[in-house]
């Protein structure tokens, strides 16, 4: 049927008091510049009713009832007074039932009420029908006190950046619904229309071209883990990013709090996903109930489980550079991500920008599936080079020809950096030696430690330049001359190997033992 209006908005009255006289009201400010962006995606006016005179004192069926079987999406505003009115829990009571006349309150897997919280509010407190729901939080956590911090239009500057990146990505996803919605009312084009719409445009004369194929980008579901409060917003970038590349993100509700249902629930909707996203932070964040392991911990482990059982499967962590934390079990957690063999099997652990960040989710979502890629090299030999990308500064050349020679006897492709050339072709020659290789081995001699470092973070960010897998193995090999800082080098990100005196096999030892099996 046709709706006479877009949107209802349901909300308490008082969370529309404006805190400084002569202002607007947070909710009719929302409404203003919900209705502006909502114009701009849709290229038409949303129709939105909000009834800032409708009081619990009016006659409820002559007001609304009547009118809500004509509303298409109703959008909730959370907050201690909305859960705790009568008058409000009714009205989406009502919205719910009247949604039965109109093809029922989902579409597809969506469901037609939207979820803004304005004032937290504990998750068992929000009304039955909205607990399943993932809703727009308009507020953070302080991290210094606890305490909730709203975004507003006159909050500060980065409350106030929230604010609208939180309204964007409610007026893409209502935008998204409404669009759907008329395309399933759309009436089937006629027979001479079809007809019209096939048949070529008559021409003067000549050849003309040949049409082009429109290149398809292809939709894939990715798994967002869910985070700890600190990491929310950039967890919404990305998704933001994802939906704009017309990926689907997935879960779409919120993880249930008891650790068997959760568990369940993860192992479903990683199921049919490419791709596992997880972001680290410095807090453990939820336990749920019956389990030891936080919702963050519990989605990597179940990841994990996933990516064993499928080779095509991908895991993507970020963790903010030289991250630590006061919580002890988080601190294990991330000490494990960096050490542990087991975890690190099968993903990229990076600590990059966020940006260069989405920029490695893009490049893995857009390479083809191993599966795919083994279909196309059938008959060709099974046993691949091994490839070891060997980092040294231009003054180390010489240096490293005994350990070239070593590893190149023992099988192994080794490729060292061009120096020559012009400075764009070096880095891309250099970029693309990160991209394919299945080692690397830092040479750690004529350069400095800032030098050492800024190699180090390139290795880093290796998957943001096209890498297709994880690296098998990375280590620093630290060579004359001789320094403190080369002597108490530590890290978890790669063998620290020493050489004492002259060059000896035995040194590289622990590198080769995590390179066996590899190509065969």
């Amino acid at each position: 049927m046709e709706f006479e209006n877009d949107i209802f908005v349901s909300y308490a009255h008082i969370d529309d008091q404006p805190l400084i006289e002569g202002t607007k009201g947070w909710v009719t400010s929302l409404h203003r510049a919900l209705a502006i962006r909502l114009s701009q995606l849709l290229g038409r006016e949303p129709r939105i009713w909000r009834d800032p005179k409708l009081q619990g004192n009016d006659v409820f069926a002559d007001k609304l009832v009547e009118r809500l079987p004509r509303v298409a999406l109703l959008v909730s505003v959370i907050s201690p007074r909305y859960v705790r009115s009568d008058w409000c829990l009714r009205e989406l009571s009502e919205f719910v039932k009247a949604t039965a006349a109109t093809g029922g309150p989902r579409l597809g897997d969506k469901v037609r009420v939207f979820k803004v919280v304005k004032t937290p509010v504990p998750h068992g407190e929000h009304p039955e029908q909205l607990r399943d729901i993932l809703g727009y939080e308009f507020f953070a956590l302080d991290p210094d006190s606890g305490r909730a911090r709203e975004f507003s239009q006159t909050a500060d500057t980065e409350a106030q950046k929230q604010y609208w990146a939180k309204l964007d990505d409610l007026a893409h996803d209502i935008a998204e619904f409404l669009q759907s919605m008329e395309s399933q009312r759309a009436p089937s084009p006629r027979v001479d229309d079809i007809t019209r719409a096939v048949m070529p445009t008559p021409v003067e004369s000549g050849p003309q071209p040949e049409p082009q194929p429109q290149p398809q980008r292809e939709q894939q579901t990715v798994y967002l883990a869910d985070t700890s409060f600190d990491l929310r917003d950039k967890r919404d970038a990305i998704k933001r990013e994802l939906h704009g590349r017309g990926h689907i993100v997935v879960p779409d509700r919120p993880l249930p709090l008891v650790d068997s249902e959760c568990r369940q629930f993860v192992r479903e909707q990683l199921a049919g996903c490419r791709l596992s996203v997880h972001l680290i932070g410095e807090t453990y964040g939820l336990v749920p109930e019956g389990g030891t392991e936080s919702l963050v911990v519990l989605q990597n482990e179940l990841a994990i489980e996933r990516s064993l059982a499928d080779t095509d499967f991908i895991r993507l962590i970020w963790k903010q550079p030289e991250l630590s934390s006061e919580d002890d079990r988080q601190q294990r957690f991330i000490e494990h991500l960096e050490t542990d063999a087991r975890i690190q099997v099968g993903a990229d652990v990076l600590e990059t920008t966020l940006e260069d960040f989405k920029t490695t989710i893009n490049n893995r979502l857009a390479q083809p599936k191993k599966s795919a890629v083994k279909e196309e090299a059938v008959g060709e030999s099974s046993a691949e080079l091994v490839r070891i990308y060997l980092i040294c500064d231009q003054r180390d050349g010489a240096a490293t020809a005994e350990l070239e020679d070593c590893l190149f006897d023992k099988g192994y492709e080794v490729t060292l950096p061009v120096f020559e050339g012009d400075e764009a072709q070096v880095r891309r020659d250099h970029e693309e030696n990160l991209s394919i290789c299945d080692a690397v081995l830092l040479y750690y001699g004529a350069g400095n430690e800032l030098w050492m470092r800024r190699k180090l973070r390139e290795v880093q960010r290796s998957a943001a330049y096209g890498r297709a897998k994880p690296m098998v193995a990375k280590a620093i090999y630290t060579a004359p001359p001789s320094s403190p800082e080369k002597e108490h080098l530590r890290t978890r990100e790669a063998i620290v190997l020493h050489q004492e005196g002259s060059f000896s096999q035995v040194v590289l030892e622990p590198f080769l033992a995590q390179l066996k099996g590899v190509g065969a």
